[in-house]
């Protein structure tokens, strides 16, 4: 069972950055971020997989997922952040390898481990 806690969301003016974090009870070669905004579908974000990282069309340039493995964490640098970025981030991760070539490619399943997730809300 993997645990997995965010923390560092907010709220921001347009333009402005958040670092999320994911602190993960063990350490994974397969973790991403996946949000939801109010009255839409969860979208993946970025993942990493084997150290390789993966980003959505909508977030490449601004967002950077970066690995810590020593602390078992993830963070998610948001920058030049948009009124659309608004949405709850969460961590996600899976013990199937199936799973994780999905997460990859940062398509929406039902992931065996989600976080609780954390609040971005970006005002113009």
């Amino acid at each position: 069972q993997v645990q997995l806690a965010e923390s560092g969301g907010g709220s921001v003016q347009a333009g402005g950055s958040l670092r999320l974090s994911c602190s993960a009870s063990e350490f994974t070669n397969c973790i991403g971020w996946f949000r939801q905004a109010p009255g839409r579908e969860r979208e993946g974000v970025a993942a990493i997989y084997y150290g390789v990282t993966y980003y959505a069309d909508s977030v490449k340039g601004r967002f950077t997922i970066s690995q810590d493995n020593a602390k078992n964490t993830v963070y998610l640098q948001m920058n030049s952040l948009k009124p659309e970025d608004t949405a709850m981030y969460y961590c996600v991760t899976d013990s199937s390898p199936i799973a994780c070539i999905s997460l990859q490619h940062l398509r929406y399943q039902n992931y065996k481990y989600w976080g609780q997730g954390t609040q971005v809300t970006v005002s113009s």
